[in-house]
């Protein structure tokens, strides 16, 4: 990965979104004692920037914004298993977009990697990680999570798509 100033100061702007959407404009229901279940477009910036500048910068950027919002703003103990699934956040969707091969990603090739990003970490991980640690239930945690996904998906897909788009046309006019 090539390091400029312009990609490390987009990548601190999206760590900083991220922090905000997260802790500050998110819903979150509590589900005994622990917060349960997140619905928000915290992990919006996370997924941006994995597309945008790679794998590996979208897993620092989920990763950073996991550490510094803990430190920010402190929700229970800090636990690394939801640091490497904010990780996994940035670096999932943005390998199968390039396992994919296709030029530039449309709304269905997005659809597709943020689905399977989201599949395995919010349904399948951080269920899991709540329950061995907290001893949640995965009944209680699965269902309202396989409702919300999809419409979280969608609306990634699409705010995405939107923004890549206007990505691509500044970029072709800055070269005329």
């Amino acid at each position: 990965m090539k390091i400029s100033s312009h990609k490390i100061t987009t990548m601190g702007f999206l760590i900083a979104l991220s922090i905000i959407l997260t802790r500050v404009a998110s819903l979150r229901l509590a589900i005994g004692g622990v917060e349960g279940i997140r619905i928000g477009l915290g992990r919006l910036p996370i997924i941006l920037g994995g597309i945008i500048f790679g794998p590996l910068a979208g897993g620092l950027i989920g990763a950073f914004s996991d550490l510094l919002g803990y430190f920010i703003n402190p929700i229970g103990a800090y636990m690394p298993h939801f640091t490497l699934t904010s990780a996994l956040t940035g670096i999932i969707p943005a390998i199968i977009l390039i396992l994919m091969r296709k030029g530039e990603p449309n709304i269905f090739n997005l659809g597709i990697a943020i689905t399977a990003g989201q599949v395995i970490t919010s349904i399948i991980l951080i269920p899991y990680f709540l329950n061995i640690l907290f001893g949640l239930p995965w009944k209680v945690l699965m269902l309202p999570r396989i409702i919300s996904e999809p419409i979280q998906v969608f609306i990634y897909a699409y705010i995405i798509n939107i923004i890549l788009k206007r990505n691509i046309l500044i970029s072709r006019s800055n070269k005329i």
